[in-house]
C-alpha cells in the first residue's frame, strides 16, 4: 500500500499523511520493534522490519513485455480449486476467501489459474499460507512469475530485498497521532503506484503481525472496491462520455512527502497519462482507472470541469458499499488482488498501539489500454 494519501484537484494538491507506512528512519523505533515494549511483543518477523540503510538510487523504469498468464489458464481451475478447497464468496460479484490450497505449492498451471481467478473475483484472501515463513527469495520467486517486480521509490524494505514493499505501523505508535486528530476517517481509496507507465497487476500482500483487541485479531482490516462494478453501474450515455478520456497520474507528491519526513526517494518521480476506463486483457471487462491518491486531472479539461467529473467518480466509488468488501486479517493470510480493476484502503480503527506489519509483492503488468 502506498505511503501517503494525496487528494488532488489539478494544481491544488493537498497531501495528507494518514497511511500506516513508515516513511523513513525518523518514523521507526527499531529497539521497540526488536525487543518489544509497554506490553507489546517483539516483531514476529524481524527480518521483515523496514530498513533504509544502504539505500541506493535506481534509474528510470524501462518498458517491458508483460506476459498475461491468465490468458493461458484453464477456466475450470482444476489446479487452483480442486474439490477439497473451501470457497466463501465475500459478495456475489466481488471478493472470495479460500482455504485448503497452499499457494507456494502451485504449479505454473495453478499460477495461471490464480491470475485468472483473481482477475475475475477482483480480490481473494487465502488463509493458512506459508508465505511469511518462506525465505524471502522464494516468496519473490513466486511473485515474479506474474510480472516484473516493482521497487517502491520511498517505502521501507527488508534488508537486501528492495522488491518487497512494507506496510508497517510499529508497536506503540498511536493511530490518532497521525490520522484521527486531523481527520474524521482513515478511509483513503487508492490503487497502487498508478503513476508508473506499467502499473501493477496481480498483487500479493501477506500478514506478518496483526493488531489484537481483547485477545482477538481485530483492527486494521483492508477494504476493497470493485472498479469493474463501479463502471458497470454508470449509465450508457455516461460510459460513452468517459470513453477516450485520459488522466494524469503523478508520483511527485508522494516523493515530496517522503523527503519532508526524512525518508528516501530511490527513483525520481514520474507522471504518466492513462485512460480513465481501462480493459482487462484476460476478462475483457472494463473498469474505472482513477484514484484520488495519484490521479491529478483529466487531459484536455479545464480545472473546474476536471474537478467536477473526478469528484463525482471518487464519490461514486467511495459510496458504493454494495460493490465493496472488507478483508479481515489473521495470521498466515495472503490477500491477492488485481490492481488493474480494484482500489483499496487500509482501515486504521485500532488504538491500543498494536503492531500492523504486512509485506507486499508487486508485479507490474501491461500499460493500461
Amino acid at each position: 500500500m502506498a505511503p501517503a494519501v494525496t487528494i488532488a484537484t489539478n494544481d491544488n494538491v493537498l497531501v495528507g499523511d494518514y497511511k500506516e507506512i513508515s516513511h523513513g528512519p525518523k518514523a521507526f523505533n527499531k529497539d521497540v520493534e526488536i525487543k518489544g515494549a509497554d506490553g507489546h511483543a517483539p516483531a514476529a518477523y524481524p527480518h521483515y522490519l523496514p530498513t533504509w540503510v544502504g539505500d541506493k538510487s535506481y534509474p528510470p523504469l524501462t518498458p517491458f513485455e508483460h506476459t498475461e498468464h491468465a490468458l493461458s489458464a484453464d477456466p475450470a481451475f482444476p489446479s487452483l480449486l480442486p474439490p477439497h478447497v473451501e470457497l466463501a464468496h465475500l459478495s456475489p460479484k466481488f471478493g472470495t476467501e479460500v482455504r485448503g490450497i497452499q499457494l507456494s505449492s502451485l504449479t505454473n498451471a495453478g499460477k495461471d489459474e490464480l491470475a485468472l481467478f483473481v482477475a475475475q473475483r477482483g480480490v481473494v484472501a487465502f488463509r493458512d499460507q506459508d508465505f511469511a515463513d518462506l525465505p524471502i527469495e522464494k516468496a519473490l520467486e513466486f511473485g515474479g512469475y506474474f510480472g516484473r517486480h516493482h521497487i517502491h521509490p520511498s517505502s521501507g524494505q527488508p534488508k537486501g530485498y528492495p522488491e518487497i514493499h512494507l506496510v508497517h505501523r510499529g508497536a506503540g505508535e498511536a493511530v490518532e497521532a497521525s490520522v484521527l486528530e486531523s481527520r474524521t476517517s482513515s478511509v483513503a481509496w487508492h490503487s497502487d503506484v498508478t503513476y508508473e507507465v506499467q502499473p501493477p497487476g496481480t498483487t500479493f500482500l501477506y500478514a506478518l503481525d496483526i493488531p489484537k483487541t481483547n485477545g482477538d485479531y481485530s483492527g486494521g482490516d483492508t477494504a476493497f472496491v470493485s472498479q469493474v462494478e463501479a463502471y458497470n453501474r454508470l449509465s450508457e450515455p455516461f460510459k460513452q462520455r468517459l470513453e477516450g478520456l485520459t488522466a494524469i497520474h503523478s508520483g511527485h507528491e508522494q516523493a515530496d512527502l517522503a523527503r519532508r519526513k526524512g525518508g528516501v526517494v530511490r527513483r525520481e518521480p514520474v507522471a504518466n497519462e492513462h485512460p480513465i476506463v481501462r480493459t482487462h486483457p484476460a476478462t475483457g471487462k472494463k473498469a474505472l482507472f482513477i484514484n484520488p491518491q495519484f490521479t491529478r486531472h483529466i487531459v484536455g479539461f479545464k480545472k473546474e470541469e476536471s474537478d467536477a467529473l473526478l469528484k463525482f467518480l471518487y464519490d461514486h466509488i467511495a459510496y458504493g458499499l454494495d460493490f465493496q468488501i472488507r478483508v479481515k486479517w489473521e495470521p498466515k493470510t495472503v490477500v491477492v488482488w488485481d490492481n488493474r480493476v480494484t482500489a483499496h484502503s487500509a482501515l486504521l480503527d485500532w488504538d491500543d498501539g498494536g503492531r500492523r506489519h504486512l509485506a507486499r509483492i508487486t508485479p507490474q503488468a501491461e500499460r493500461p489500454f
